[in-house]
């Protein structure tokens, strides 16, 4: 064999023990183990409230596997946090969620929140609950009965999946619902639950004729409306000289409430 050869071969053997021998140590001894590891391997930047962990992979990452439950809950599930987590209605149900990557993704940049709601997650995480046992009978055969009735219902609007339909919104939004109630819980027959679908927001909703007087059945008046605010300013500016709260049709227009009739756009709350 040739000098060279030689060489070659020895560089090329090194090359791979290091290449096997760094992911071991790190593994070992955690990212400090191999200076300049961390950087190394890094996929992106990770939000601000998490930069405190960016030169410490093993805080959320558990070798050669994706980030486990187990590290978040160490953070996030421990102490008053719970108490927190599981008091409030929209995110109570963490209680018995099996994994956060689904939703909680990193490495995406410090300004944005690492948080991806997906709902359909949130589906699976619930049939492979009923289907493991591990829940009451009462609560598997519900479970069940609202997939099938999802699975059998049309769906409404192209910006909703027909998984997505056997969720219970009203189980975790009732407390932002604007509707008070006054249109049911089936909140997906006209919202979408992904934000680049407009999320809440509803595209084709279009209000009754111009002429409706019945604003006041959906909306509610701004705090302002109900104090001397409204008689001091609000109905100066819009030039009534007398309207009552609900009596939203004599100065606002349906397109948007700070066109003001006779006036144009006007914000003053």
């Amino acid at each position: 064999m040739k000098r060279i050869e030689i060489i070659y071969a020895v560089v090329t053997l090194g090359a791979l023990g290091a290449a096997a021998a760094l992911p071991l140590m790190s593994h070992r001894g955690g990212t400090s183990a191999v200076p300049g590891w961390g950087e190394f391997v890094n996929p992106g930047r990770i939000s601000s409230k998490h930069e405190f962990l960016a030169d410490r992979c093993e805080a959320c990452h558990t070798p050669h596997q994706r980030p486990t439950v187990d590290k978040c809950v160490a953070c996030h599930a421990s102490g008053p946090a719970t108490e927190g987590l599981l008091a409030k209605q929209s995110t109570r149900f963490h209680a018995d969620i099996g994994t956060c990557s689904e939703c909680h993704v990193e490495h995406f940049g410090r300004e944005r929140r690492p948080i991806d709601m997906v709902h359909e997650a949130l589906v699976d995480h619930a049939e492979k609950s009923a289907s493991s046992g591990s829940l009451t009978e009462a609560d598997t055969r519900s479970i069940l009965a609202a997939l099938g009735v999802a699975s059998s219902r049309p769906v409404p609007h192209a910006r909703i999946t027909p998984r997505e339909l056997a969720l219970d919104c009203n189980a975790c939004h009732a407390n932002q619902d604007p509707h008070r109630g006054l249109m049911g819980s089936g909140c997906a027959s006209c919202h979408a639950t992904s934000a680049a679908d407009g999320g809440w927001a509803i595209r084709e909703f279009r209000h009754p004729s111009s002429l409706s007087t019945d604003c006041a059945h959906c909306h509610q008046a701004p705090p302002s409306h109900y104090m001397e605010h409204f008689s001091m300013v609000s109905m100066k500016v819009a030039r009534i000289e007398s309207a009552d709260v609900s009596q939203c049709y004599l100065c606002h227009k349906t397109n948007s409430w700070n066109d003001i009739k006779g006036l144009g756009w006007y914000k003053h709350h």
